[in-house]
This record gives structure tokens, C-alpha cells and sequence, in this order.
């Protein structure tokens, strides 16, 4: 019984961070992601665009525009800005179509390795969860999150034991695009 009311309490706080973290969560545009974008009256100005290796999308009259890192206001308001030369006060809409440049990858003693798609804000331990969970061969205290940050990646350490136990929440990472999540 014990047991069950540690799982409750553990999932209960999970579920009041991740809402406290999805408030104030705003999606920044990633290489690999799908855009729409639209100007208001002005057909031929919808485009659906993949957003580059580099970052950059190349749409008419403005150009090539690095996007990767900003949220959707910021690119609308940098379209905007270039199409103003062109086209008096222009209407930009932009949505996300796809989020596939939201990816995690996970290598090494989990069931299912490989590159997961974050359709929402995730931490390690969902992470892990989508990857099947550990193996038994797994050294559960030893993983690390490899973090690119420019050219350079930063090693965080994740000691699941202390997580798992509910003792150190903290320390379950909200990921970041690009991370790769290695279990030994």
C-alpha cells in the first residue's frame, strides 16, 4: 500500500510541475521543423517551408531569415519588417505544422533506443518512458544528458535512482532539442 501511495504522490507532483513549467513554455522554432506561413491578401505569399540545416528559411521578398531559436512572434515580426518595403502594414501568419525538428535521441541500455519527436515540454524520466525504460543491464545512476550549447556539448549527469525514488525531482531535466540522453 505504501508503495502505491509513494507512485500517487510521485505522479501528482509530476503533473503540477510539468503545468507550472507548460504555463510559461514558448515553442522556439527548430531545424527540421515544418512552418506555414501566409500573407494576409496576397496569394502568391503561402508557403510551406521546412526550416533548414542551418536554421534559415528563404521566403519571398524577405529573403533568407534565420529562424531557429525564435518563437513564431519573433519570426512574424521579422517578416513583417521585410515585407513592409514591399506590401503596406502586411498581415503574417505563421503556424507549425510539424515539429520534427523537436528531437531527442536516446543510445544505449534502454528496450528502445532511437530518436524521439517531443510534441510537448518532456523531462528525463518521460523520455526514458518512451524508450521502453532501462534494461537490467543498465548502470541507472551513471546516465548522462549530452547538451549542445554553439559548438561545444555539455555533460549533465542524471542519477535515476534518486528521482525514481521521488528525493531529488529537480534534477529530472526538462529536455532540450538536440539532447541526447546516454544510458551505460
Amino acid at each position: 500500500m505504501l508503495f502505491f501511495m509513494r507512485i500517487f504522490l510521485l505522479s501528482t507532483i509530476l503533473v503540477l510541475f510539468q503545468t507550472a513549467h507548460a504555463d510559461s513554455y514558448q515553442y522556439t522554432v527548430n531545424s527540421g521543423d515544418i512552418l506555414e506561413i501566409s500573407v494576409w491578401n496576397e496569394e502568391a505569399l503561402q508557403k510551406e517551408l521546412r526550416v533548414l540545416p542551418d536554421g534559415s528559411i528563404s521566403f519571398p521578398l524577405a529573403g533568407n531569415i534565420p529562424v531557429a531559436g525564435k518563437s513564431i512572434n519573433q519570426i512574424q515580426a521579422i517578416l513583417k519588417e521585410r515585407l513592409a518595403e514591399y506590401i503596406a502594414d502586411p498581415v503574417v501568419n505563421i503556424s507549425v505544422k510539424s515539429v520534427e525538428g523537436n528531437s531527442i535521441y536516446v543510445i544505449g541500455q534502454v528496450k528502445k533506443p532511437g530518436q524521439f519527436v517531443m510534441y510537448q515540454p518532456m523531462d528525463v524520466m518521460q523520455m526514458l518512458s518512451l524508450a521502453g525504460g532501462l534494461t537490467a543491464f543498465a548502470k541507472a545512476n551513471d546516465i548522462v544528458i549530452l547538451r549542445r550549447n554553439g559548438d561545444k556539448s555539455e555533460p549533465i549527469a542524471f542519477k535515476y535512482g534518486e528521482v525514481e525514488d521521488g528525493d531529488k525531482l529537480e534534477n529530472n531535466h526538462l529536455l532540450h532539442s538536440g539532447d541526447v540522453i546516454i544510458v551505460p
